[in-house]
């Protein structure tokens, strides 16, 4: 049996077992078409613009893919065949709801059960700056897909800089933890994600940059708090994560 047959045999049970237990408490699980598809308006503002840069009827990998909410509108607006990557069970329950074809697994296991260039898109938003091996998920990314995008907070927010200036670990809306329970173990600024890139050999094609729900152009470096690049790799560049 293959890795994704076995992902996809984990997460329908994790449904079962959720929706028996949705069905108990409500008396009766709620369907698939009760579940409102998301409209351009009600995306997060770089889910939208991620939802611009994918190309029409295109497979698309949406990793740590919340609750579905990104593939559910492209499945709707643009006939995207789409998968899901997420670990948390009532999120999995979520996107199956919504008719999302979800993978329960975590990404920190890698992405071993895809073949190369299965994907024409892949993405990971808000979720590299949680990762562990943050090179090797870049560029396990690039090997699934043709293009990818990320889209991450950024650390070089001039007010972090006001916030670390005064001795304490900045708190904001895009990093809203304390130091001592945070899930965000790589922060970095939009100069560090394209110096990485560059190290890695990864072409950028375009970036946006936001403050909450509005685009940011005018110094980004310093006024975003959360940026979205979308790349791809030089296939003349060896990738270490392929041997």
């Amino acid at each position: 049996m293959s890795h994704e047959t076995n992902a996809t045999s984990r997460a329908s049970a994790v449904v079962q077992t959720l929706a028996t237990r949705q069905a108990s408490s409500t008396g009766q699980v709620r369907l698939v078409s009760e579940m409102s598809t998301p409209q351009v308006a009600d995306l997060r503002g770089d889910l939208a613009r991620i939802a611009q840069w994918v190309q029409p009827q295109t497979r698309v990998l949406d990793l740590g893919c919340g609750d579905g909410t990104l593939l559910a509108h492209l499945k709707r607006s643009k006939s995207v065949q789409g998968i899901g990557v997420e670990i948390s069970d009532e999120r999995v329950l979520s996107c199956v709801q919504r008719g999302v074809h979800v993978i329960q697994q975590n990404l920190e296991d890698g992405l071993a059960m895809f073949d190369d260039q299965q994907f024409d898109t892949v993405v990971l938003s808000q979720t590299l700056q949680s990762m562990h091996n943050t090179e090797h998920i870049l560029r396990e990314m690039t090997r699934v897909a043709r293009e990818a995008i990320v889209s991450f907070p950024n650390f070089g927010y001039w007010p972090h800089g006001w916030s670390i200036l005064l001795g304490r670990m900045p708190v904001t809306g895009q990093m809203p933890y304390d130091w001592h329970d945070t899930p965000n173990i790589h922060l970095c600024t939009l100069k560090d994600f394209e110096r990485l890139s560059l190290k890695l050999g990864f072409s950028i094609l375009e970036r946006a940059t936001f403050n909450d729900e509005r685009e940011v152009k005018f110094l980004a470096g310093w006024r975003s708090t959360l940026a979205a690049y979308r790349f791809t790799a030089d296939r003349s560049t060896p990738s270490r994560s392929r041997a």
